[in-house]
């Protein structure tokens, strides 16, 4: 049985939903949150204080799901903006390098790759668990890394790297995104750390979640600022009025107060469940995909070793769009792009879901 009610989303009838790893649907109660949203909007100060209150509660409530301090919880508008903030902030010298997966999302790579002087590039290949690992060097300032990867599907070693980072005095920096709102997250093993929350979190896009890791990391500076950058009172620019103590320091102006509602909806419907228990629905469900797609002779690039990977597995294919295009006219919604059909499963998915992607796969599979 689900663990989620499928009452509780907007899901079709008759629709096999196996696509969050791109969107997951929406909440009903986020009708309601909007609703919230729009009438404090336009009730002046007070309404101000209200959306004040929706910000922090929701601060709380990200920190409890990644078992932090609620200080170390800002926003921003999505994860390339997070990170582009923290290549921005380093001080490089010439011969750094950050070490990257080859299949690494571009949010993670870009705002590094294309600074001037760019720091060099040490991309791990193949699919060996140490990979990322073994390309850290005494140059090495940073690891840039997806708890799980969005193109396999494969969950990444943080243990391993976060001593690979210490060895060498480096930065780990996480996107959490295709792990956050099923997988139980240490977020601390990170200096910093970033998620979308249009996921498995099922919030909206517009809002992402930056974690700055203070006590690891207790002079970190951005390098650029708006006016919510700074503390309270800041007027005046004789001397730079400081910057706010937490990791709203990362929100240079008004965060996305609407996605902020539906957010706060989203983490109070998943507060009512234990991870370890989502977690646990989600890789019973994986599993046995995986463990049926073997038996059909459909080769996945996912891990089968339920310790490597996360909520999604991958199929790579030269026709994968019209394999997607097939799979959605038998009631199976998958993703579809960088060739590969990614079917992701959340705790509204059940045995079901699992055997009616299988024969939709066997029907369709090039």
């Amino acid at each position: 049985m689900p663990l989620f009610d499928p009452a509780d989303f907007r899901l079709p009838p008759g629709i096999t939903h196996v696509c969050a790893g791109g969107e997951t649907p929406f909440l009903h109660r986020h009708d309601a949150a909007l609703l919230r949203y729009a009438e404090d909007k336009s009730n002046g100060m007070p309404g101000r204080h209200a959306q004040e209150s929706q910000i922090e509660s929701t601060r709380a409530a990200i920190a409890r799901l990644w078992n932090v301090e609620h200080g170390d919880i800002g926003f921003v508008s999505n994860v390339a903006e997070g990170v582009s903030i923290v290549a921005e902030s380093l001080a490089w010298r010439e011969g750094d390098n950050i070490v990257i997966d080859a299949d690494e999302y571009p949010s993670v790579v870009g705002p590094f790759a294309m600074r001037r002087p760019a720091p060099e590039l040490r991309i791990a290949r193949g699919g060996e668990p140490d990979r990322l690992a073994a390309m850290v060097n005494e140059r090495t300032r940073l690891i840039g890394v997806s708890a799980v990867s969005y193109l396999t599907g494969e969950r990444f070693d943080l243990t391993g790297l976060r001593a690979a980072a210490d060895r060498v005095g480096a930065l780990l920096m996480v996107d959490y995104t295709q792990a956050s709102g099923y997988l139980p997250i240490e977020a601390s093993i990170a200096d910093f750390a970033f998620s979308a929350c249009y996921k498995w979190l099922l919030g909206t896009t517009g809002v992402a979640i930056a974690y700055w890791n203070r006590q690891r990391q207790p002079d970190w500076s951005p390098a650029s600022a708006g006016w919510n950058s700074f503390g309270a009172g800041a007027r005046g620019y004789d001397t730079l009025p400081p910057l706010r103590p937490d990791a709203m320091r990362f929100t240079r102006g008004n965060p996305a107060h609407a996605p902020i509602y539906v957010l706060n909806a989203a983490l109070d419907y998943l507060a009512g469940f234990e991870m370890r228990d989502v977690y646990a629905h989600i890789q019973g469900l994986t599993t046995a995909f995986l463990d049926a797609l073997a038996a059909c002779q459909i080769p996945s690039t996912t891990p089968r070793d339920p310790a490597r990977h996360g909520a999604s597995v991958c199929v790579a294919s030269p026709q994968a769009k019209a394999m997607q295009e097939g799979l959605a006219e038998r009631g199976v919604w998958a993703w579809n792009g960088h060739g590969r059909v990614r079917f992701s499963f959340h705790a509204y998915n059940d045995m079901a879901d699992v055997d009616r992607a299988v024969e939709a796969m066997r029907a369709v599979y090039v």
